[in-house]
């Protein structure tokens, strides 16, 4: 990837941007992250600012407001962030003239049906967030029509705020625990993705000029589980590193009450994404077996303190 300049990160703290800041650190490839106050999506001046004193060669758009429940009670901030702010982003790239990476969810899509969801089926969002995040997709293809938007589902890493983290941090404090079993999608590792990000930022800004290099993809790990085999194999690979874990409890979404509706697939078809770049995500076990040795390491070293 040529030296020009970095890329932008829209988000600092989260999950994604965390990821995509360390392989590009090992990559050796400039990449600059920003976050409130210096790059605010709520704030169209900031975004102009940030965009014009980086001045990158590409961005990646890995700010959104992602508390889905809370979203039911704060649907303008959502829809200010994941809508506006997006697009906001997405029209400053187009002005630049560099190449686009807006993140988005499968959350876009209702779970009603019983395939893996293609990039041309018709979303249907059953909550605030999922519609929020839909609104952003829109916005963001009109702003910036050669802009790349990527869906993926159930990210996790060894950062806090995830799923697997949360179930760590269960069985630490539980004998027991009880996991929704009829919801289905597949895990993904937040390193993986930020991984095939820069991979397909590079053939971006490698074929700029060029017509057909944005559109709507799907990417997430290979095979599908539960949230209740997930957290399964979660505790049995945290059992094989020496801890004790709670026993698993297989429960229906009915006994799970949520302020916001889950579709029961999440499942995405990743066929588009691999024809037309080449980018295939490892299976989802592989990449947790990873996640845990880093969070088990990091563990080790805390106590040798």
């Amino acid at each position: 990837m040529s030296q020009r300049s970095s890329i932008l990160v829209a988000g600092k703290s989260g999950q994604l941007a965390r990821c995509l800041a360390e392989e590009a650190a090992l990559r050796g490839v400039p990449l600059m992250s920003a976050g409130r106050p210096e790059l605010d999506l709520a704030d169209a001046e900031s975004v102009e600012r940030a965009v014009a004193a980086v001045a990158p060669r590409a961005i990646v758009n890995a700010a959104a407001y992602t508390a889905v429940d809370k979203a039911e009670a704060e649907p303008a901030l959502a829809f200010a962030i994941n809508e506006a702010g997006a697009a906001r982003l997405a029209g400053a790239a187009a002005r630049h003239g560099v190449p686009f990476v807006h993140v988005s969810t499968d959350y876009v899509f209702d779970g009603a049906s019983e395939r893996p969801y293609r990039e041309d089926d018709t979303p249907a969002p059953l909550n605030v967030y999922g519609r929020s995040k839909l609104a952003g997709e829109i916005a963001v293809r009109n702003a910036c029509p050669s802009s790349l938007v990527l869906r993926t589902s159930w990210l996790y890493s060894r950062f806090s705020g995830n799923f697997v983290t949360s179930m760590l941090r269960l069985s630490s404090t539980h004998d027991r625990v009880r996991v929704v079993d009829d919801q289905h999608g597949a895990p993904t590792a937040t390193a993986d993705l930020a991984r095939a990000i820069l991979d397909i930022v590079e053939r971006l800004a490698a074929a700029e000029g060029k017509a057909g290099r944005g559109g709507v993809f799907h990417l997430t790990a290979s095979g599908e589980t539960s949230w209740h085999g997930f957290a399964a194999a979660i505790f049995a690979g945290w059992a094989r590193r020496g801890h004790t874990v709670p026993v698993i409890e297989p429960i229906s979404t009915v006994d799970y009450p949520t302020a916001a509706r889950r579709p029961p697939n999440s499942r995405l078809d990743c066929g588009k994404i691999a024809q037309t770049f080449g980018v295939r995500l490892p299976p989802w076990q592989a990449s947790l077996d990873r996640c845990l040795d880093d969070l088990a390491g990091a563990e080790a070293e805390a106590r040798a303190c």
